[in-house]
């Protein structure tokens, strides 16, 4: 640290530098993360210093809070779910896991999860002590049900389903894991981190969420197709007297207890996503989703054009291809079998998609 301050000029000079060293979301194409909404990042401003993790100081952040649950809950189809603001998947699913490992106290814990599940879930198995049972994928990179018998057992306290899988973007058969939850009597968590805020604005929604009896929890991140700032997650639960299990007492705050993982919490980015819901609403979170979905399609007819098959047909924004090469300046990403990724987040518009298929076509020219 200087023993003197640096002037501001020549401080914001320094870090605007440093800024120029950052790319640009026009030429990625690999984020689930996108450029934050106008009204995120107006909103945000506005609560800069307010801290969630004492929210009798900022009741009026709070009360944001329960609006944001309450609308996310209702999106999930359970008006009354309870939840609370994450910094985002990796969070929520660590929460879930709690809860589960809390609701069915085993000698030796499991969770059974895709193979397909976010590298989040091997963090949270590894603080939690628990072992992580993978099931393979069928043909279609989706979870094989078929497989689950063989995993689940007395000491399986959870089983995971994931909507809108991070490198293929599908849906898991979780109408099929709500009957084997409810059948065996397990914990469901379901991943909707991505396609939580796709999936219910597509023309043909695909069962995911609490209207499915089995489905105990659910993780959303409005800081990806929500287009808040980072970091937004939510925890959803369908009983709300869960997070009990996880409350520790709090006697200098101005709460005594609190069940959320992180002590200190940014009250902004949850006032940036709830902007973002309340003034798009229903209607313009489904534009949103259907000009996404409109670019996926087109980028996927023109990489085919090319002689680049996809690898799959995707269920949500996330185009894979049989392809080994990229375009030099454009950032896509890879999958563990090798296929080249994009996901068509809303700053993925029709023009970049047409730069990116015409800037591949002079690669195979060449």
């Amino acid at each position: 640290m200087r023993e003197y301050g640096c002037p501001e000029k020549e401080l914001f000079s320094f870090l605007a530098a440093r800024r120029e060293k950052d790319l640009g979301y026009r030429n990625i194409l690999s984020s689930m993360c996108t450029t934050p909404h106008p009204i995120a990042a107006k909103a945000h401003a506005m609560f800069l210093e307010t801290n969630l993790g004492d929210p009798g100081l900022f009741p009026g952040t709070a009360s944001l809070e329960e609006m944001l649950v309450s609308r996310l809950g209702t999106l999930m189809h359970h008006t009354g779910a309870g939840g609370y603001a994450t910094s985002g998947g990796t969070e929520s699913n660590l929460q879930a896991l709690r809860i589960a490992k809390k609701h069915k106290p085993a000698s030796s814990p499991n969770v059974v999860v895709p193979a397909s599940s976010h590298f989040s879930f091997e963090k949270a198995c590894d603080i939690l002590g628990l072992e992580m049972r993978t099931v393979p994928l069928d043909a279609n990179f989706r979870m094989d049900t078929e497989a689950l018998d063989g995993m689940i057992d007395r000491n399986t306290i959870c089983l995971v389903g994931v909507v809108g899988t991070t490198e293929y973007g599908m849906v898991d058969p979780i109408e099929r894991l709500s009957e084997v939850a409810e059948d065996r009597e397990i914990f469901l968590h379901v991943d909707a981190a991505f396609g939580g805020m796709v999936v219910p604005f597509l023309e043909r929604p695909i069962p995911f969420d609490f209207r499915l009896p089995g489905v105990d929890s659910i993780s959303v991140d409005p800081h990806k197709m929500g287009m808040s700032t980072i970091p937004a997650g939510c925890l959803l639960v369908r009983e709300p007297k869960v997070f009990n299990a996880l409350n520790i007492d709090t006697p200098y705050l101005t709460v005594r207890q609190e069940c959320t993982l992180a002590g200190t919490r940014p009250g902004a980015s949850v006032a940036s996503a709830l902007a973002v819901l309340e003034y798009l609403g229903m209607n313009g979170m489904r534009a949103v989703v259907a000009g996404c979905m409109e670019n996926q399609r087109r980028l996927i007819e023109g990489m085919e054009t090319l002689g680049y098959p996809r690898a799959v047909t995707p269920d949500v924004n996330v185009a894979t291809f049989v392809c080994d090469r990229a375009p030099p300046g454009w950032r896509v990403s890879r999958t563990r079998f090798g296929h080249m990724r994009i996901v068509c987040m809303p700053h993925v518009h029709r023009d970049v998609v047409e730069a990116f298929l015409s800037d591949m076509g002079e690669i195979d020219a060449g």
